[in-house]
């Protein structure tokens, strides 16, 4: 009887264990399909869409949908979402997924969501993300990017930066200042959408012969959409 217990409780264990990663996986793939969104809601905005040449020679691009900014004088901002980077054969990687963390100080009240994309224009500032916790503005220079299908990014002052920011909130470009904030890579995230623990971030944007869900190829599709110089 004892044995029967025991065997019992550990069926039980594994099964409850089995449920919590594949929730986590649910999760994590519902997060991919909410970028998926985000990008295709900015770029279908008339005039004033993420240029295409901008996303053509970016070395990656972070997408966080629903960043909630909340606070009473003392406020705050978090997010989580994913990073995906151009690999050395000019393609998109599959998703790392990242959080996003930020604070405020001044008079404020209520909440607030907004989706971010950054735009990392150089290796230095993505291959500084890679390592683990990154400052945007302290590790690398940030400023909002520019809009419209037909800018030319590369005559823009502006975008002497390494990474160009974007955010939407109720819709429209919201302007929100995220210097100061920092982003970090969620490794249990990753570990939940991949099946794989402790797999490395640089393996997954590597495309190191890993499994992937569906969602990552629908993701690369929108991205190489968005990406192409012939977009209008």
């Amino acid at each position: 009887m004892k044995r029967l217990i025991s065997f019992t409780a550990v069926i039980l264990f594994f099964f409850f264990l089995t449920s919590i990663q594949l929730e986590a996986a649910s999760k994590q793939e519902e997060k991919v399909t909410d970028a998926i969104n985000v990008l295709d809601e900015i770029m279908a905005i008339p005039e004033e869409g993420i240029p295409p040449s901008l996303l053509h020679n970016a070395k990656g691009i972070a997408i966080i949908p629903r960043v909630i900014k909340a606070g009473f004088i003392v406020g705050g901002r978090h997010g989580k979402g994913i990073l995906v980077v151009h690999t050395t054969e000019g393609q998109w990687s599959n998703p790392a997924f990242i959080s996003f963390t930020g604070g405020s100080i001044g008079w404020q009240i209520g909440a607030q969501s907004a989706d971010i994309i950054l735009v990392f224009k150089t290796k230095r500032s993505v291959d500084n993300l890679m390592k683990g916790k990154f400052t945007l503005g302290a590790d690398a220079s940030i400023a909002a990017g520019p809009v419209g299908r037909q800018v030319e990014a590369g005559t823009d002052i502006k975008l002497k930066a390494e990474i160009v920011s974007y955010s939407r909130s109720r819709g429209l470009f919201a302007g929100l200042s995220v210097e100061g904030s920092s982003l970090q890579i969620d490794d249990e995230a990753n570990w939940a959408f991949y099946n794989k623990g402790g797999i490395t971030t640089r393996d997954i944007l590597e495309n190191k012969n890993i499994q992937v869900p569906s969602i990552v190829k629908k993701l690369k599709e929108v991205l190489s959409k968005y990406s192409s110089q012939d977009v209008k």
